[in-house]
């Protein structure tokens, strides 16, 4: 573990293994990610802000130290331009932002300091998440590490492409309608999409609301495991992650999947179910599928009333006092919650209740539900949406996240894992989605598919 090259190979846990242990320096750590991003990030742009100065002052307060300072001591991490940093420009990927500088942490970046982990910078995203093409007016497009002219997926592409190219070991994410699964799909990684409120957000303004959670990209599930036990935990200006913790609990015997591709209602390429396909037939090598499936009738129209009274309200004042700065993405998605009455939005909750319980109905035939992480694979940086699939018009530019954001809509946890592929195939991944609270379960499905059947991240020829 000498060369720089090996030392940005090591995953996050292994890398925390190695400085305890004191074969490498947290310094060393944090300089050869540096380098990394210095090679490559002219070429990907994965990082809107690089702290180089700030990581090194916090490695060696790192190798100072008597005792390691947390589970994550002296492990470089990104985190997502969406989420405050004291003390780090943070954009949320705008112009209206560009000189913005926290005075305090977002309670994630909080537990991740305490955890020891030393933040190298922030990662790119679409202006204010809103986006398919991870890019805006300060940076981007982000690059597929596995192809430079195509999209990573927004809206955490900038931390896919970070960890897959290997800037960094972990990075964090946030998710709304599938923004650590579609970049992880796209970028070969895994990522985990908790349930909403296992990682708190106190700063929330609408307390009960489950559609966006922090996540996190890594290049295997333990690291995944490893990020989210140093990150969950409740907290008092949450309500949603005061009863986060589910009846989790290890799949007994041969695992029994249930598979959908399309949940019956999300538009989905016939490429992407061909892969999925394939996937399946390996997956019946270590599991039983079960003929079950939830009904999502109505799904697609109450995420997107949901999303846009959210982001209305959210928004709606900057649209009114800065709309010439605004992309029109931003745009559009402020606009689209303008003309919503609370019936509309009672009638949304109403569906998206029998829809859960739909959900919660197949679990009790299936451990763990297998669908596609993107309805697409990744198409070029130059086109802005994905505006039909096979040929048919799409009716709005988020309905191609169909897949991904009803998942959203009932706040399941998900792991996303890259699937085997062949030398000159895209990366594509799926969601492994489970009950509230299943983490664990999550996790230890995950490992098995790593170790026995290939599901893992390989390494883009950079």
């Amino acid at each position: 573990m000498t060369s720089d090259r090996s030392i940005c190979d090591l995953t996050a846990t292994e890398l925390a293994r190695a400085i305890v242990r004191g074969e490498l320096s947290s310094r060393d750590a944090v300089e050869a990610h540096l380098a990394r991003i210095a090679d490559r990030d002219t070429r990907l742009a994965a990082f809107v802000t690089v702290d180089a100065d700030g990581a090194r002052r916090a490695a060696q307060m790192c190798d100072a130290a008597s005792a390691p300072i947390g589970p994550l001591h002296g492990v470089p991490v990104g985190i997502k331009d969406l989420t405050d940093t004291a003390g780090l420009t943070t954009t949320y990927g705008s112009v209206l932002f560009r000189d913005h500088v926290p005075r305090e942490d977002d309670l994630v970046v909080a537990r991740l300091r305490r955890a020891g982990a030393i933040i190298l910078g922030k990662t790119n995203t679409p202006e204010f998440g809103f986006g398919a093409v991870c890019t805006n007016r300060l940076c981007g497009p982000t690059r597929n590490p596995f192809d430079s002219a195509l999209t990573s997926g927004g809206s955490s592409g900038g931390s896919a492409v970070a960890v897959a190219s290997g800037m960094v070991p972990l990075a964090h994410g946030t998710d709304f309608g599938g923004s650590v699964r579609t970049p992880a799909s796209f970028c070969d990684v895994a990522s985990i999409r908790p349930t909403p409120g296992r990682i708190p957000s106190p700063r929330r303004p609408f307390g009960w609301d489950m559609l966006a959670t922090h996540g996190f990209l890594a290049r295997n599930v333990d690291d995944l495991e490893f990020a989210l036990s140093v990150c969950a935990g409740g907290d008092a200006n949450d309500p949603l992650s005061l009863g986060s913790v589910g009846d989790d609990h290890s799949i007994a015997g041969r695992p029994r999947i249930a598979v959908t591709p399309d949940f019956g209602v999300a538009p989905v390429a016939r490429e992407v179910r061909a892969r999925l396909a394939a996937a399946c037939e390996a997956l019946a090598r270590v599991a039983d599928l079960v003929p079950s499936s939830p009904d999502c009738g109505g799904a697609i129209e109450a995420f997107r009333t949901l999303r846009a009274a959210n982001i209305a309200s959210s928004y709606g004042e900057l649209l009114r006092t800065r709309r010439a700065e605004l992309t029109p993405t931003v745009i559009w998605n402020i606009e689209a919650g303008a003309n919503l009455s609370a019936q509309d939005y009672l009638n949304a909750e109403r569906r998206r209740t029998a829809i859960y319980r739909s959900f919660r109905e197949l679990f009790t035939h299936a451990d763990v539900l297998v669908a596609p992480a993107a309805s697409v694979l990744p198409w070029p940086n130059e086109i802005a949406d994905v505006t039909a699939i096979d040929g048919a018009a799409l009716e709005t530019p988020i309905d191609y996240l169909a897949v991904t954001f009803i998942v959203s809509l009932v706040g399941l946890p998900v792991l996303t894992l890259p699937v085997p592929r062949g030398e000159h195939e895209l990366p594509f991944g799926i969601q492994i989605i489970a009950p509230p609270g299943c983490e664990s379960r999550l996790f230890a499905f995950g490992r098995m598919l790593e170790n026995e059947l290939g599901f893992s991240h390989r390494r883009p020829p950079l």
